[in-house]
């Protein structure tokens, strides 16, 4: 079997593509970076190590790679032998690979009627679903219709702490031991790809929102709540009682209205917070708060991990959210020079006010009582700073 997966970074190669080699396939990476495109192609295999106190090393095989900028035609003939296409290359990546996965699948089309899933591997709600759109963009009326009876393009949810790191081999990536990949199956044409680790659900939203409103939520909390307070680390940051206290208490308000929306299992998930609040802590994973709440202002979208759990608490429960608010606070404090996104928003916040950057952002209107209690929390947090 052949996967092809673009995006042979640190996900691509220690949470994907070893999920992939344990499922017996072939892996074909797809990516820009030429050292390790060459790499790849001459080692044929790497290591993954797991972050935890035995440090177990795992060699992943049965490896290559394509450089997609110098060898398009490459890569579109693997698609076009593919079993499996997937991604790990960023959310805002994804438009620019559809013109190439769009002549793979043309080119597919050519030579079999066998059919062919594309995941989205990525953290956002929709990815797979938003490849199909810009691929589908790209086709006669005709292909449209063709396509989509012989191409599924099933969403997914992703979950594995993959720490930015710098290592001798350039090919070795250390991963935490948890991980989680959850697809939607309605969405599957023909078989369901047998790939070890992915659990398959009949509807993905929720799992997707208490992925992205436990996990993402909390991470760039204790970024933001960690840049505050001076703290370098992630791991470090949950050491500290006041930011763990922080984060946790934001936890348990997105997780009041994810139980009452979705029906979990209160029991259940205040067992899942805890799970994630130990990833968090996890001491074999030395991650940077700047790398974790870099990007701020697409962290503070309106449907994004900050904003969307805030509004959807208030809709959902009829109370108004503490924690995380002063989370969403938090984040307009971050004044991180070496993030062009966190400069921009001190900029707005300097010319024009808090106010005006709240609205510019957080797309919430100034008469609500979100946005007055996002100001509320951003200048109790200014007079203790």
């Amino acid at each position: 079997m052949l996967a092809v997966h673009f995006g042979a970074g640190n996900i691509g190669r220690g949470f994907i593509g070893n999920l992939l080699y344990h499922s017996g396939y072939e892996t074909c990476f797809v990516d820009v970076n030429d050292e390790i495109v060459r790499l790849l192609n001459e080692k044929q295999e790497y290591r993954v190590v797991l972050a935890d106190q035995m440090q177990e090393e795992i060699m992943i095989k049965n490896v290559r790679a394509i450089n997609s900028a110098s060898n398009p035609e490459q890569v579109i003939a693997a698609i076009a032998e593919a079993d499996l296409v997937t991604t790990a290359i960023g959310p805002n990546i994804l438009p620019m690979i559809s013109g190439l996965i769009a002549d793979g699948l043309r080119k597919r089309v050519e030579q079999t009627n066998t059919p062919l899933n594309i995941i989205a591997c990525e953290n956002m709600i929709g990815g797979s679903s938003l490849l199909k759109e810009k691929i589908f963009e790209k086709l006669t009326v005709n292909e449209k219709s063709k396509f989509e009876g012989l191409f599924g393009f099933p969403d997914s949810t992703v979950d594995r702490i993959v720490p930015n790191q710098v290592n001798e081999d350039k090919l070795m990536v250390k991963v935490e031991p948890f991980y989680e990949w959850v697809v939607e199956e309605p969405k599957i044409i023909g078989e369901k790809p047998p790939v070890k680790g992915i659990t398959y659900v009949q509807e993905l939203v929720p799992y997707i929102e208490r992925k992205l409103f436990t996990v993402n939520t909390g991470h760039a909390l204790a970024a933001y709540f960690g840049y505050y307070f001076g703290v370098d680390t992630i791991n470090q940051a949950m050491k500290n009682r006041q930011i763990s206290d922080l984060v946790e208490g934001a936890l348990k308000e997105s997780g009041e209205f994810l139980v009452k929306k979705y029906g979990f299992n209160q029991a259940d998930h205040m067992k899942y917070i805890q799970k994630i609040i130990g990833r968090f802590s996890n001491s074999y994973i030395v991650d940077e708060v700047t790398r974790v709440g870099r990007s701020p202002i697409r962290k503070l979208g309106p449907n994004d991990r900050l904003v969307s759990p805030a509004r959807q608490y208030a809709e959902v429960t009829g109370k108004e959210p503490e924690y995380l608010l002063k989370g969403i606070a938090a984040a307009f404090m971050y004044d991180y020079q070496g993030d062009k996104e966190a400069v921009q928003v001190q900029t707005v916040i300097k010319e024009y006010g808090l106010e005006t950057a709240i609205e510019k952002y957080t797309q919430l209107g100034p008469t609500l009582k979100l946005f007055a209690g996002i100001v509320e929390q951003y200048n109790q947090l200014k007079a203790t700073k």
